[in-house]
């Protein structure tokens, strides 16, 4: 089997050194090359014709981000940020990731040489997951959170409100690689009035809060970290802090959130099992689920349990994926009620809450 052919872009020598050398000890991936500077990187690219790249934010001569635009214009390829800035400032991440970088690694504040190899694992597997994803071409750069784009939520017109049996429902998401342009794509569309909804999407700790007040800035609907204990309400989405699942339960007559730090499942923390199974548990036929892009399989099973449950389950298409990973196993489980791109995935959930509850279309 080919190995995947890397090249490392960092102004750091030591960054440079230290992951050129935790690449090329894997078997199924090599270093092929190791730039100082974008413009070092763009000849290398030429020549060496890379599998995925790692990118560096801050660098001489050229700003990464203005490096990535350009890369995902002209020749897309999968680029994992690794920086410091991404951990400092997680609204460059977010900018990164909207560009259509595949994944991040932040470096630690400290200690770069111990806490890169600790963070090894976690560096290659992105690395893995970025060679196998789908990466399209950028035709213009993305309009910033500030500034929507026209024809987003804030330009189009209302919306009929939902009946009123529809906003007892919960909407629960669970993505990973890839999720959060996903997820922004899910809820811009919806109105003011929408049911609750309850994401986790696989982050670390310290992105979550810039995660979730970017889609704010963006959506009808209120967007904020999950709080432990909090009322679950219509009108809100609720997204797992990085580092913590996210289950719902009940208190009395309303439904809450948990938050809460227990050990991670499926290796994830926050995992869309934890999530999954409360829904499937706590909410019956008053959950709707959606299954994004993401590698692996977390929460795929319990997708399946919600649906045993009542729930009316979507799942993204291989297609429209970034990764179609989770989204695979969750049909491979008998989970999906329905599997749609994912630019019709909103469209489909606000079809259904706006018709009777009780006619159920099975499409799969």
């Amino acid at each position: 089997m080919a190995k995947i052919k890397v090249v490392v872009v960092d102004d750091s020598a030591l960054v440079r050194s230290l992951l050129t050398e935790i690449i090329n000890r894997q078997r199924d991936m090599i270093c092929v090359g190791a730039a100082s500077d974008p413009l070092v990187a763009r000849e290398m690219i030429r020549e060496l014709n890379p599998d995925v790249i790692t990118l560096d934010v801050e660098m001489p001569r050229m700003d990464g981000l203005e490096f990535l635009s350009r890369l995902m214009r002209l020749r897309p390829m999968p680029v994992v940020m690794v920086s410091t800035l991404t951990e400092q400032g997680a609204e460059t991440t977010l900018r990164a990731l909207e560009m259509g970088a595949v994944d991040f690694v932040a470096k630690p504040r400290i200690g770069i040489s111990s806490g890169l190899s600790e963070l090894a694992g976690d560096i290659v597997e992105k690395i893995r997951t970025a060679a196998a994803a789908h990466v399209k071409r950028m035709a213009s750069p993305p309009a910033s959170a500030a500034t929507p784009p026209a024809g987003s939520a804030h330009h189009e017109p209302p919306r009929a409100a939902l009946p009123r049996v529809a906003t007892e429902k919960i909407i629960c998401i669970g993505s990973s690689t890839g999720g959060t342009e996903a997820i922004r794509e899910v809820l811009m569309p919806m109105p003011a009035d929408a049911p609750a909804i309850v994401i986790t999407q696989h982050m670390p700790p310290g992105f979550t809060t810039s995660f979730a007040n970017r889609l704010d800035t963006l959506c009808r609907i209120r967007v904020a970290e999950a709080r432990d204990g909090q009322r679950i309400l219509p009108g809100h989405a609720y997204i797992a802090p990085g580092g913590r699942h996210l289950r719902i339960d009940r208190s009395g007559s309303n439904y809450v959130a948990v938050v809460e730090d227990t050990e991670p499942v499926n290796r994830h923390r926050p995992s869309v099992e934890v999530l999954f199974k409360s829904a499937a548990r706590v909410l019956g036929p008053n959950a709707l689920g959606i299954m994004l892009t993401g590698m692996g399989a977390d929460g795929a099973a319990a997708m399946r349990e919600m649906k045993d449950a009542g729930s009316y389950n979507y799942v993204q298409d291989e297609a429209s994926c970034v990764v179609f990973g989770m989204p695979r196993m969750a049909i491979q489980h008998g989970a999906a009620h329905e599997v749609l791109p994912l630019n019709q995935i909103a469209n489909a959930v606000l079809t259904r809450l706006a018709s009777s509850p009780s006619g159920v279309r099975h499409r799969i």
